[in-house]
């Protein structure tokens, strides 16, 4: 069958707009300061641009917020408007639950794990199983600090008894969860409304790694970090399905490896971050390191968590399995 001259024209026309999409500037959303010694999340991105401009594909990073929020980031991403953003976890936890299994408590005892899990057994792939149907991909698992601890306004939490009469920033239902575990409470509490929030009462504090309150700002109101080292310090890089796909051989080969950079630059980061307890002190911040005992505790409370019903006793023994022990 012969096409019209319309129609063979379309095609072209259709076909140009793809190659052109593929090649044009890529737009990266960042989370965080572009702060190089402080931020996790910006050392991946500022890598990721780099290699890519470097290697003729142009790149260009966009402030935290100038593009909207992570809910609009996400739909941009999916949408292709947008080509990558770091971005939250459950971000994607919307499309497949499965990547809850990264913020289990006490699950993961380092970053080894971690990339043991996502790598070499394959969870990076499922999770991507689930999203690129949607839309997004996950190029990367990026970690933003040291594992998780416990900041709040009150007072010292050295045992799970002190959490008792603390109302926690969550961020979602299942982290709210926790908290009951733990016997505090929890409300759900946008990033960009926390300062007012922990600054008026309506949260105490919130988990994060030792290093936020320093990026942020917080620690004019945050006096007390316990080091609980609850679960890996967390962000996802994702980006379009549509862009990723329409790039030519060579450019997905160059994005290919300017993730691997990029994750590379991140793990190499982790390791520059020992002195943020001392900078923590510095401001102002009193810091208690649980004791083993004290860290027993809160690991044995935080059992309901792997029975929330947030991710299925086989996607739970899937994470086991994949990171080998």
């Amino acid at each position: 069958m012969k096409l019209s001259g319309f129609l063979k024209g379309t095609i072209a026309a259709m076909a140009f707009c793809a190659a052109s999409a593929a090649s044009a500037q890529v737009k990266i959303a960042l989370d965080s300061p572009p702060d190089l010694e402080g931020s996790g999340s910006y050392v991946w991105a500022h890598t990721f641009a780099n290699h890519l401009n470097e290697n003729g594909m142009e790149a260009e990073e966009f402030q935290r917020g100038a593009l909207g929020g992570d809910d609009e980031l996400f739909d941009q991403v999916s949408q292709g408007v947008l080509e990558v953003s770091l971005s939250p976890l459950n971000i994607v936890g919307s499309i497949d639950k499965l990547v809850y299994g990264l913020r289990l408590p006490y699950f993961f005892g380092d970053m080894e794990e971690v990339d043991r899990a996502l790598n070499e057994g394959g969870m990076l792939e499922k999770i991507n199983e689930a999203t690129t149907p949607e839309g997004v991909r996950v190029l990367s698992v990026n970690v933003v600090g040291a594992a998780t601890g416990i900041f709040n306004t009150k007072k010292p939490v050295e045992s799970v008894a002190d959490m008792e009469g603390l109302r926690m920033r969550a961020l979602d239902e299942s982290q709210i969860e926790l908290y009951k575990a733990w016997g505090a409470s929890g409300t759900i509490v946008s990033w960009a409304e926390v300062p007012n929030a922990l600054q008026t009462g309506v949260a105490d504090g919130y988990l994060n790694p030792a290093f936020v309150p320093l990026l942020f700002g917080h620690t004019d109101f945050l006096k007390h970090f316990t080091d609980a080292r609850i679960a890996p310090s967390l962000r996802i890089t994702i980006a379009s399905e549509d862009w990723y796909q329409g790039l030519s051989d060579e450019e997905r080969a160059t994005v290919d490896a300017a993730v691997e950079a990029a994750t590379r630059a991140n793990r190499e980061w982790l390791g520059t971050q020992d002195a943020v307890m001392d900078k923590l002190r510095e401001a102002g911040v009193a810091v208690v390191a649980l004791d083993e005992e004290a860290r027993a505790a809160f690991r044995e409370a935080s059992a309901p968590a792997y029975e929330s019903g947030l991710l299925t006793q086989e996607q739970i023994a899937e994470w086991e399995a994949a990171k080998g022990n």
